[in-house]
């Protein structure tokens, strides 16, 4: 993790359609959180697509951005998830 980033990792998972990264992308810019990195791939016309977040400078918690991406997914026919970074790290270590 790069020093002073506090790091969340982002799912979007659905059929594809135009306007997914820019909903999602959209609704993270309005709350200040930047993306870091992104990867994203299309399985036989479902979406696929990993963001890792820096969530330090957020208006809102976790908790809170979870509720608004999953109203964004509502919108959009995704399913979108959002993980902190220290789960995965703590996953690692077991």
């Amino acid at each position: 993790m790069k020093k002073g980033n506090e790091l969340a990792i982002i799912t979007v998972i659905g059929k594809d359609r135009t306007g997914i990264v820019a909903g999602v992308s959209t609704a993270l810019f309005e709350e200040n959180v930047n993306i870091e990195d992104i990867m994203q791939t299309i399985m036989d016309g479902i979406f696929v697509m990993a963001m890792l977040v820096d969530i330090k400078k957020s208006r809102k918690d976790i908790k809170a951005l979870r509720q608004k991406l999953g109203k964004v997914g509502e919108k959009t026919g995704m399913q979108i998830q959002i993980q902190h970074e220290k789960i995965f790290e703590t996953m690692h270590r077991l």
